[in-house]
């Protein structure tokens, strides 16, 4: 019977250490990759709602999507341009403050994603979500659904999330070939 309980024992204490040397190189791996997180800090130009630049970086807002540039919110009798109130917004919180924006990871554009922050007010991306500027995008649901239950932003009327208005619009858009094509045969005067 004792020499069950000493490998029981011995099972339990090399469990135990397996465990806290897994713990171990996770905080390995999880300071290693704060390091290799990068800080911009300047004068930021606003590209759209969830996009800026710095210089020749482009910034992406992780965890939101905005309205593109030309999108439209609202129902008929009061329609207004969802896409220019983000970026308006956005340009605004980066003139008045001073913006401090932080990642360590690319997307497939080969923007730098990025949690951006002021000095005063906290969060870029949840004052944003939080406005009703930009919906959950893996990220602020707390603040969506705040938004939502207020209707506030585009939470006001019917509107289309921006991944569906890009894959609607980028299905109209002709090929390029096509567009060169037509441009060819008006120029020769054939059509």
């Amino acid at each position: 019977m004792g020499q069950n309980v000493k490998h029981s024992w011995r099972v339990f204490r090399d469990f135990v250490v397996g465990i806290c040397m897994l713990l171990l190189g996770l905080l390995i791996v999880a300071k290693l990759e704060r390091r290799q997180e990068t800080q911009f800090s300047g004068r930021f130009f606003v590209v759209d709602g969830d996009t800026l630049a710095l210089g020749h970086d482009r910034l992406r807002l992780e965890g939101i999507d905005a309205p593109e540039a030309g999108q439209s919110c609202g129902e008929a009798g009061a329609v207004w341009d969802c896409g220019a109130a983000a970026r308006t917004r956005l340009a605004e919180i980066a003139e008045m403050k001073a913006l401090t924006c932080r990642g360590s990871q690319t997307d497939r554009y080969r923007r730098q994603l990025t949690r951006c922050r002021t000095s005063t007010d906290g969060d870029v991306g949840a004052m944003l979500v939080g406005e009703g500027l930009a919906v959950a995008y893996g990220d602020y649901e707390a603040e969506e659904a705040k938004a939502q239950h207020e209707r506030l932003g585009v939470w006001g009327g019917p509107f289309t999330r921006p991944q569906e208005w890009r894959r609607i619009h980028r299905a109209e858009e002709p090929e390029p070939a096509a567009d060169f094509f037509a441009f060819l045969r008006q120029w020769v005067g054939v059509n």
